[in-house]
């Protein structure tokens, strides 16, 4: 079988973090006998664009075909704008440039169904591809099109609703986003399949050096906005470094919080107890998961998480927040903790539960670690999509529901 990706992110040698998690679901498709391939529309970024920020420059180092890990993926241009202007226009902009490479990537691979992460813009691509060459077309909802890209504008709406009525399956990675997708654009619930995002085993970091010698390490892993909560965390160790002066709160993310954040840190003279690590490599994250003592991210609109998830396969002892994507493993007080959204002190008694009791929460993240191995991991998720995608082709199966 003969997969066609088509993702707004994707993990190249020049930066080797984003889109991890569909770059990752794509050498496993490939481990099961399946061929993929990708598309990955890249703002076009000449001279001088390419000097005004960092990300513009990555843009323009980025090649128009190129292979990664053994995964061959297209990245033709489109035209973007400065600060998301016209971002309701993005997905027929990209387009625009995926119809260029179409012709020759179809000569050598003709594919049988067409898989978008992301209803918007990618979805779009993926619907106006499908028509074009009568293919069947799945989507995948990570978060950002029922958070947040439902409620910009009525067009986009419209637009989200269209691609998904269209769409033969519509994967969510959790049940809170099923749930939204009935509550805010009214879809029948039947039209989703839940398949959460999986992790590799083989990425846990076995050998647990020492790195910080008598300390209690807290551990976040984000981008560094203001949903995912690492204020919070950080007035909840003001608070708690009374009680536990050894206590380390180590940040790894890059976001446009994080000056704010820094200054937070002055503000609550937490200086010693804080340090910002950056955006790090993938396995470095997880060797850092394998010595913290708790693994906390009180965030919201948490579509899945799969960062709780690698934390949960290294034994680690988690906290997220209820009403979440991450409630479909995190069981309150026994696979991990759920604090109340937005609240400190909520937050405080769960890292003072787990600090005082750490006999507990070992047996917490033991609990954890054999739920994520027994059901969250890459191959056994893949599988499910594998299904998925057999079910598909050989019933030609679409369930559209008119809304």
């Amino acid at each position: 079988m003969k997969i066609l990706f088509i993702v707004n992110k994707y993990p190249l040698s020049c930066n080797e973090v984003p889109g991890l998690v569909f770059h990752q679901q794509a050498k496993e498709l490939k481990k099961q006998g399946l061929e993929v391939r990708i598309i990955y529309p890249v703002p076009w970024a000449p001279f001088p664009i390419k000097y005004i920020k960092e990300h513009w420059k990555i843009y323009s180092e980025i090649p128009k075909k190129t292979f990664y890990e053994g995964i061959e993926v297209y990245c033709p241009r489109y035209i973007e704008f400065p600060e998301n202007l016209y971002f309701t226009s993005r997905a027929k902009r990209m387009y625009g440039g995926v119809k260029k490479i179409l012709r020759e990537l179809y000569k050598d691979f003709k594919f049988d169904l067409i898989h978008t992460h992301h209803a918007f813009p990618s979805g779009y691509i993926g619907m106006k591809i499908a028509q074009k060459y009568k293919k069947p077309l799945v989507i995948t909802i990570h978060g950002a099109d029922f958070y947040e890209y439902i409620f910009r504008s009525k067009k986009l709406l419209k637009y989200i609703k269209k691609v998904i009525n269209f769409s033969n399956r519509t994967i969510v990675v959790s049940n809170d986003l099923k749930k939204v997708g009935k509550k805010e654009l009214k879809i029948n619930p039947n039209k989703f399949v839940v398949i959460p995002n999986g992790i590799n085993p083989r990425e846990i970091f076995k050998a647990k050096k020492p790195l910080f010698k008598n300390k209690k390490i807290i551990l976040s892993v984000s981008s560094l906005i203001k949903r995912k909560a690492i204020d919070f965390n950080l007035k909840a160790i003001s608070i708690l470094k009374k009680s536990y002066p050894n206590i380390e709160y180590l940040i790894i993310g890059e976001g446009e919080e994080k000056r704010n954040l820094e200054k937070l840190v002055k503000d609550l003279n937490l200086q010693e107890n804080v340090k910002f690590l950056g955006q790090l490599s993938h396995l470095k994250v997880m060797e850092y998961m394998s010595i913290c003592d708790i693994f906390c991210l009180p965030s919201w609109n948490e579509a899945f998480g799969i960062v709780y998830a690698e934390a949960m396969a290294n034994g680690k002892p988690v906290i997220g927040c209820e009403g979440e994507g991450c409630e479909d493993f995190i069981k309150n007080v026994e696979t991990g903790i759920l604090v109340k959204p937005r609240s400190i002190d909520s937050l405080v008694e769960a890292i003072d539960f787990l600090l005082l009791n750490p006999e507990k929460a070992k047996e917490m993240g033991e609990r954890a670690r054999r739920l994520v191995l027994g059901n969250y991991t890459l191959e056994k998720i893949t599988q499910k999509l594998v299904e998925t995608y057999n079910q598909i082709i050989i019933t030609g199966s679409k369930n559209v529901i008119k809304n």
